[in-house]
């Protein structure tokens, strides 16, 4: 794991009124979801720690991104958050403890946790491999696990302000070790409800729908808006509405849901 550079200083708010430090993970591509979040909070007053693994993208169809981390920072920066940008490969179980040690070392303890992160590789029950198997589960589920123990473990916010918010796949079929491992962080997050809620934690999983951010064919493009009675296919930026209004105050009362927000997608 490398750690780049932070904006701490350049990000600080002029009025010197602390800023809360949300973690977001999964933040690779300009175009994700996790960046599409990151701005929402940042803009909303957050300061933010982001992780990225650059060999995820180098392996997948979309490739990499020249110069996304260093974009998302500063489009944070823009917003007046402090930054940390955190390359990690959270299919390694040391990865989680030193990227929270990371982030409070920068910017301070976390007080909300937002987990986009995933290993995403479509195979069916006949094909799968058992290292892909494996690979998907330490990523999507292991690694949640390890991140909320960590983030529980050192909570020290305000009771009531904590967030923990995961986003999670139903999409099974041809795709078994994502959907399975997406399923078993539903469990986990949803426990996190029940277990953290002695510190004053809420905890939610949202399912975001089809989002094209880059991986969709012409084929699943059509497919996904005939499916979705809205007529379109979503945007990281309906997602991150919905994660800065649970991060909110007025968003407390959400507790222990798996929250649909696919524009009604079937």
């Amino acid at each position: 794991m490398s750690i780049d550079q932070t904006q701490a200083d350049r990000g600080r708010n002029p009025s010197d009124v602390p800023r809360p430090v949300a973690l977001v993970t999964g933040v690779g591509r300009t175009v994700g979801i996790g960046a599409g979040i990151a701005r929402r909070l940042a803009a909303s007053g957050w300061d933010i720690a982001f992780t990225y693994w650059t060999a995820y993208d180098e392996r997948m169809t979309w490739g990499i991104e020249p110069g996304a981390a260093g974009a998302i920072d500063r489009s944070l920066a823009e917003h007046g958050a402090a930054t940390a940008a955190i390359e990690a490969n959270l299919g390694d179980a040391g990865a989680p403890s030193r990227i929270f040690d990371a982030t409070e070392r920068r910017l301070g303890g976390v007080t909300a946790l937002v987990m986009c992160h995933c290993e995403s590789v479509a195979s069916g029950l006949l094909d799968t491999t058992v290292e892909s198997f494996d690979r998907h589960f330490a990523v999507n589920a292991r690694a949640t696990w390890q991140l909320i123990r960590e983030y529980g473990r050192r909570f020290h916010a305000t009771p009531g302000t904590g967030r923990i918010i995961g986003l999670t796949s139903d999409h099974t079929v041809g795709n078994l070790p994502y959907g399975a491992s997406k399923a078993a962080l539903d469990r986990i997050i949803l426990a996190a409800a029940r277990e953290l809620a002695h510190l004053g934690i809420s905890s939610n999983v949202i399912n975001p729908g089809p989002i094209d951010t880059g991986w969709m064919t012409d084929d699943v493009r059509a497919s996904g808006i005939r499916q979705t009675p809205l007529g379109r296919l979503g945007t990281p930026q309906d997602t991150a509405h919905l994660v800065d209004f649970l991060c909110s105050p007025q968003g407390q009362w959400i507790n222990g849901q798996l929250l649909m927000s696919n524009g009604g997608f079937a």
